[in-house]
């Protein structure tokens, strides 16, 4: 497969995450930083999918809702220092989900959840 092809076979990062910090893990992935209020507050709603090995992190977070979610996510929560706290996979559109050890959450795509675990681990 060319360049081309397999560049537009991959979905592009929304316009939405221009501008924020991007941070590379071990594993090619990529976590964007929600480091402002509207970034947090729009995170992923109304995306039709959030390309393969891309997470957003939350911070400060406890607790998040998928209600205007298109598709499921992975809930990867963190505490105070970066540190795994717990992993909520296949959090599906319309749910809530709280973690009050954490005060961060990566949200990625069905099935990265563990991937992203193990990124910031070794990362």
């Amino acid at each position: 497969m060319d360049r081309r092809a397999h560049e537009a076979s991959e979905p592009a990062l929304d316009e939405r995450f221009d501008g924020l910090e991007q941070r590379a893990l071990p594993g090619s992935l990529t976590l964007i930083l929600a480091s402002t209020r509207r970034a947090r507050m729009r995170g992923l709603a109304g995306l039709g999918e959030l390309p393969a090995g891309h997470g957003l992190l939350l911070a400060p977070c406890r607790s998040v809702h998928t209600v205007k979610m298109r598709f499921a996510l992975d809930l990867v929560w963190l505490d105070g220092d970066g540190r795994f706290v717990r992993l909520d996979e296949n959090v599906a559109p319309r749910r809530m989900r709280s973690c009050l050890r954490a005060r961060s959450v990566v949200e990625a795509a069905v099935g990265e959840g563990a991937r992203f675990r193990a990124g910031l681990e070794e990362g």
